[in-house]
């Protein structure tokens, strides 16, 4: 496992399971919200986000986590595994709710600097997220199926199944020396 591409509706899950992977594989990380936003909450255009995602998927190791469609498909071209995190809605909202609250005037980990969590922009992202449940749902289903017969695909549906995959990893050896 070199390249993991890691997908799932906002509130899912991807961010964290991608720290945790990146933690049991040495596996470097990236998230599209570092690549979305740039300080301020300075939106990149589409050009340079999809110039820096092909930067990204480019590289011989990743695990790569979160959107921008464009990019899928060469993406899931390079991974050799695609997991897809299916959470139902009220979880995820409750996650979005939650992690504002928790990371409230401070920058989140899978947000670059100067991006501080605002309430204030929970009832645009709650409208966001409600307005794109189904369909977004459908093109992360379609990625799925469509998925290339060398890239294994996963699709963890709980917590518990999670813990169960990542749980199923082999340590790096530097863990591995630690006793991890």
């Amino acid at each position: 496992m070199q390249r993991v591409m890691i997908v799932g509706q906002p509130g899912a899950g991807k961010s964290t399971l991608a720290r945790q992977l990146g933690e049991r594989t040495g596996l470097p990380v990236v998230h599209i919200d570092t690549i979305h936003w740039q300080p301020g909450w300075v939106e990149r255009s589409r050009d340079e986000k999809t110039r820096l995602c092909h930067a990204v998927e480019a590289s011989e190791r990743w695990i790569f986590e979160g959107g921008h469609s464009v990019t899928w498909h060469n993406r899931v071209a390079r991974a050799d595994l695609l997991i897809w995190i299916d959470r139902p809605t009220p979880l995820r909202f409750w996650r979005v709710l939650l992690r504002a609250l928790r990371h409230r005037g401070q920058t989140r980990p899978d947000l670059p600097d100067g991006c501080p969590e605002l309430l204030g922009n929970l009832p645009a992202f709650f409208r966001f997220m409600w307005r794109t449940k189904h369909s977004a749902r459908a093109k992360l289903k379609q990625l799925v199926a469509t998925a290339p017969s060398g890239c294994r695909v996963v699709c963890l549906r709980s917590n518990r199944e999670a813990e169960v995959f990542i749980a199923s990893l082999a340590s790096t050896p530097a863990q591995a020396a630690r006793g991890a």
